[in-house]
């Protein structure tokens, strides 16, 4: 699985011009989901994003979670996450996993991040055209891949 995680000040998600979701402080996660992600991918993912410390403490630095600060998370399924470009320039998105499998996980992550936060995700919708609105914070924008774990 592959997030980019942004923190924000507010962000919300529309469809066909009508607002879906909306958060205040907080994360956006958008997630990625291929073929060889497993539930153990998503449970890694979720521990990660809940416990990453992006926040600023009261001397300003990075030292809280969104746990931590009580922020919210809306999180939004983006299969062009894993898009190739070697080749041309029309983007390849074969690595990207199939809707069956990438909705499964798509849920199981958000039920993992909603249990390890003891609150509501919010979120898109799989496979929807979104418009998506943000005020990034910092800006602190972070990648992570569940097959690289840097």
């Amino acid at each position: 699985m592959r997030a980019v995680i942004q923190r924000v000040l507010d962000a919300k998600v529309s469809i066909e011009n009508k607002l879906v979701s909306e958060i205040g402080t907080g994360l956006l996660v958008f997630v990625g989901i291929e073929m060889e992600d497993n539930e153990d991918d998503s449970l890694w993912l979720a521990n990660k994003v809940s416990s990453l410390r992006i926040f600023s403490d009261k001397n300003g630095l990075m030292n809280n979670s969104v746990r931590e600060v009580g922020g919210e998370v809306i999180v939004v399924s983006q299969f062009t996450l894993y898009a190739k470009t070697k080749k041309g320039n029309r983007p390849s998105f074969f690595g990207a996993a199939n809707q069956e499998k990438a909705i499964i996980l798509y849920e199981k992550f958000k039920r993992d991040l909603s249990n390890l936060m003891d609150k509501k995700i919010y979120s898109g919708e799989f496979g929807a055209n979104m418009k998506v609105s943000l005020t990034n914070n910092g800006p602190v924008t972070i990648i992570i891949d569940t097959k690289r774990k840097e």
